[in-house]
């Protein structure tokens, strides 16, 4: 198996012994992202405001692999509050107009820095070549 590291400087660097994202066997599988900004400051606001931030940490980091938001086939939300499912899901279908990636939303107790969300993701490098 080839396995690469991806990482890019317009994204959160990872805040422990991991990787932004991995690339193996023809898909990008990105680490959870939350509310950080690329200097590690920490978007401590609303769901709505630490929702958009993930989803631009999570838009860099595919750039990184010439991938977009469009490539992603699986994402897994967390949440530590279900009752913000509808504002995000509304947020995340901002981002996602149609050919939706699989999904699930969860709901954890808490999350690094006490952040209201986490989104990791699965993307395929060649979304034709099936």
């Amino acid at each position: 198996m080839n396995k690469k590291i991806v990482s890019t400087n317009k994204a959160p660097q990872a805040i422990g012994p991991y990787s932004q994202a991995i690339q193996a066997n023809g898909f990008i599988f990105c680490s959870g992202q939350i509310s950080l900004r690329p200097d590690g400051s920490f978007v401590d606001g609303n769901i709505t405001e630490q929702t958009k931030q993930v989803m631009k940490n999570l838009e860099q980091i595919l750039k990184a692999s010439n991938l977009n938001l469009s490539d992603i086939v699986k994402t897994t939300i967390y949440l530590t509050d279900l009752s913000d499912f509808q504002t995000v899901n509304e947020i995340y279908g901002d981002y996602f107009k149609n050919n939706f990636p699989a999904r699930a939303t969860i709901q954890v107790s808490s999350l690094p820095k006490n952040a209201k969300i986490e989104i990791e993701c699965i993307a395929v490098i060649c979304p034709s070549c099936d």
